[in-house]
């Protein structure tokens, strides 16, 4: 488990299966995801199955927020593509539960990824990528310490319209000669 001020990540679990279904087809939520075709709860059954033969490393984990009453389920993270030889890997993250969007609930779990990408995997670079349009998660990946690194004009298309897809990245000199938030 990572834990930090207000949330920690944990592993995935099927009980975490409601909560991603219906998280995954609220058009809301999934307008900045690479999905946004309706799920069912078999499709993300099976989608749970399969990540079960992966590597660790590569498995998404529970976004949880620290309530009083105990642990909330908020949203998901996870790396993907991973190159050991370069060591670099992409990060991906999603805040479900709407009602802890503009918090700081992103910006934390994304701080969390990177220290567990560079001081425990020793990635030497993580990057992303974001729809031009998703000003929350612009925000929270540049302070994050996330630097543009180029532009996929009209990349994606979503709601009726062709968007941008900003590739960002953050190499280990540049999160290790940081401030932390």
């Amino acid at each position: 488990m990572i834990v930090g001020k207000r949330i920690r990540l944990r592993a995935d679990e099927r009980s975490d299966i409601p909560s991603f279904v219906a998280w995954l087809n609220d058009r809301e939520v999934t307008q900045y995801l690479l999905r946004n075709d309706p799920m069912s709860m078999a499709q993300e059954e099976k989608w749970f199955d399969r990540i079960l033969d992966r590597p660790a490393e590569e498995c998404p984990l529970a976004i949880e927020a620290a309530l009083p009453g105990g642990w909330t389920l908020i949203g998901n993270t996870s790396f993907f593509d991973f190159n050991w030889i370069d060591r670099n890997a992409e990060v991906g993250i999603f805040i479900g539960a709407k009602e802890f969007w503009g918090q700081g609930y992103g910006t934390e779990t994304m701080q969390l990824m990177l220290k567990h990408g560079f001081e425990d995997y020793g990635l030497n670079r993580i990057n992303l990528r974001v729809y031009s349009n998703n000003q929350r998660g612009l925000a929270c990946y540049l302070k994050s310490g996330f630097k543009q690194e180029g532009v996929l004009r009209q990349a994606v298309y979503r709601n009726g319209q062709f968007l941008d897809e900003i590739v960002m990245g953050i190499l280990s000199s540049e999160w290790f000669g940081k401030e932390r938030v």
